[in-house]
């Protein structure tokens, strides 16, 4: 899930950023309208948490101009609980509103309703070969053997899972996972794509099909494969 913060309170803003990566997100975080906009409108996440309090540019504001573009999921949040400005809120293109001080698995949960509602055309579910993935319930299985994945992992293998058979640069899969420009010099990707191979490939070699594949010179993919195909030229994987 990918999700943009606007919250100029710096602890809030710090609480959201890290309970939310914990949970394998990736998250960008504005601490004004004028950024916050900005971003929402020059990106594309699953949903933004909007405070409605901000410098610059006050929340209901960049909500107006942002559904003039994108419809977004947008959660609001408030440190009054008044029901004009909860009106005010969902008339101008909420989708939920939520009053500080606030349960953080209430917003997560919240969170995840949003986006299940705005993805209510895309499965939750994928099968590749004898690998299943719930993305609702966060589990995968390989021939009914439960895959143990670090929250990050789980987001790799979705991505991944969502864009089976399309080779994803690094540049790509550091943004839509880690949310970050990718630099040559790091191998954040290569690592997490190894681990993750480590996982759901190497200990099923025996019995099962290879399905993460390095494309040399162009980055990863998730696919089944038959031998023909591994041969043709430019789509050759490495070990």
């Amino acid at each position: 899930m990918k999700i943009l913060i606007v919250e100029d309170e710096a602890k809030t803003a710090e609480y959201l950023f890290k309970g939310l990566t914990e949970q394998g997100c990736a998250v960008d975080v504005a601490d004004n309208g004028l950024d916050g906009q900005h971003l929402a409108m020059q990106h594309d996440y699953d949903v933004i948490v909007l405070d409605a309090m901000l410098p610059g540019l006050d929340g209901f504001a960049v909500l107006r101009a942002l559904r003039t573009q994108k419809q977004t999921p947008v959660i609001m949040l408030t440190a009054r609980d008044r029901v004009e400005d909860r009106v005010k809120g969902l008339h101008d293109g909420a989708d939920d509103y939520l009053v500080k001080p606030f349960s953080f698995l209430e917003l997560l949960a919240r969170l995840q309703a949003l986006t299940r509602r705005g993805r209510s055309q895309e499965p939750m579910q994928f099968s590749i070969a004898n690998l299943q993935i719930d993305l609702l319930k966060r589990k995968a299985f390989r021939g009914g053997v439960r895959i143990d994945l670090t929250a990050k992992e789980f987001a790799l293998l979705a991505v991944l899972a969502r864009r089976q058979g399309e080779i994803l640069s690094k540049t790509a899969i550091a943004e839509l996972v880690w949310d970050m420009n990718f630099d040559s010099n790091t191998n954040v990707v290569e690592v997490a794509i190894k681990r993750l191979r480590d996982k759901i490939d190497v200990p099923f070699a025996a019995t099962s099909p290879k399905l993460l594949h390095t494309i040399r010179g162009m980055g990863y993919v998730m696919e089944v494969r038959d031998e023909a195909r591994a041969e043709a030229p430019g789509r050759s994987a490495l070990p």
